[in-house]
């Protein structure tokens, strides 16, 4: 627990001494003799809780709980009042400005280290609901509302995240009347800043497409740019992305591909399943990256099957992964299903070592029915 910040402010020397050296065997502990050491002190890192006197000089206790207050990054840490006030009017008013607990001295040590441990618990406990909420949101956002209706071809898609997961994202967009983009990728990392990231660069992507499609319809024509611009900007300058661009011409039976990094995707059939379009080199790398187009033509019964690494990297009970090949033979056993993402993923975790992916879960299928 040396990783959570307690800061202590008593205005008494000897008392704010022996806090200290009992709280530091279990967290980092610093100290203030009143308010405004404590606001300095707050400000230079902010605490993960704080254990506070009443009464003390230049600025008392509630004054600096309540100029916390007024602060939304500080309003939210917990805080215990430390105090020889023992009047209900001193706990009402320490209530409502938020304390969360009020502890009279002369106190029992061990009670205020449980009650800091509970504190730091349910702090904890809150923390991981918000990221999880935040992370849950962004993903939302990360995926497209509905899919392009084409006569002759169905689509589906499907994303399972993993709790805050990593940065896989889709979307689509059609450029011109029957020809449609569509951009599948994950940006390294895991867990919410993975999923930011994969935010503020899905709208790199769609910012690209909008503006170089007017000269370009080529898939690595436009991955050039985007890893362009990704290598140039600071904010993303540490960022690398897997990316799989493909522009279906739907008139024409057919899907050009560009891949930088990602997962080769299968051209699924009555004959078998064939990986396709090989990787070229992850986004971000390098501002010289050359990357290539590979075109399928689609036939009759077939489809184009795109997804991330969560899948391929699922281990099963055997202990070995899923890997290209595994899924390859595990999509002809659903091809035919009324919903093929769907029977893959109930199939994978049927045979899966856990219940569940260990991963996020992405997949794009588009089939040509005649």
């Amino acid at each position: 627990m040396k990783d959570r910040s307690i800061l202590i402010v008593e205005d008494e020397h000897t008392l704010r001494r022996l806090l200290e050296y009992r709280l530091s065997r279990l967290y980092r502990v610093r100290t203030a003799a009143n308010g405004l050491e404590a606001l300095a002190a707050v400000a230079e890192e902010r605490p993960a809780l704080i254990v506070s006197d009443i009464i003390m000089p230049q600025m008392d206790g509630y004054a600096l709980q309540e100029a916390l207050q007024k602060q939304s990054d500080t309003s939210v840490i917990p805080f215990i009042f430390l105090t020889a006030k023992t009047d209900a009017s001193s706990r009402a008013r320490g209530r409502r400005t938020g304390v969360d607990d009020y502890i009279t001295k002369p106190f029992d040590l061990e009670h205020l280290l449980s009650r800091i441990a509970r504190l730091l618990e349910r702090q904890q406990v809150y923390q991981t609901q918000l990221d999880a909420f935040t992370a849950q949101d962004f993903s939302q956002k990360l995926m497209p509302k509905r899919m392009p209706a084409v006569p002759d071809y169905h689509s589906f898609f499907f994303n399972l995240p993993r709790e805050q997961g990593g940065g896989d994202f889709f979307d689509w967009n059609e450029a011109a009347p029957g020809t449609y983009f569509f951009t599948l990728g994950d940006v390294m990392g895991k867990g919410l800043q993975a999923k930011f990231y994969a935010f503020s660069f899905l709208a790199y992507v769609r910012g690209t497409l909008h503006t170089h499609m007017r000269t370009t319809h080529s898939p690595a024509g436009l991955m050039s740019r985007v890893n362009q611009i990704l290598t140039q900007d600071e904010l993303m300058g540490e960022t690398f992305a897997s990316l799989l661009l493909a522009r279906w011409d739907a008139y024409l039976n057919r899907i050009t591909v560009c891949n930088a990094g990602h997962c080769r995707p299968l051209l699924v059939g009555p004959d078998g399943s064939q990986l396709v379009a090989d990787s070229d080199l992850v986004l971000g790398l390098s501002p010289d990256a050359t990357f290539t187009d590979t075109t399928i033509e689609l036939g009759p019964q077939q489809a184009f099957f795109a997804y991330t690494d969560g899948l391929i990297e699922q281990r099963l009970a055997t202990g070995e992964m899923v890997g290209e090949h595994g899924l390859a033979e595990a999509v002809q056993h659903v091809r035919e299903a009324p919903d093929p993402l769907e029977a893959l993923t109930k199939d994978l975790l049927a045979r899966s070592a856990e219940p569940e992916f260990a991963d996020d879960v992405l997949g794009f299928w588009l089939k040509r029915v005649r």
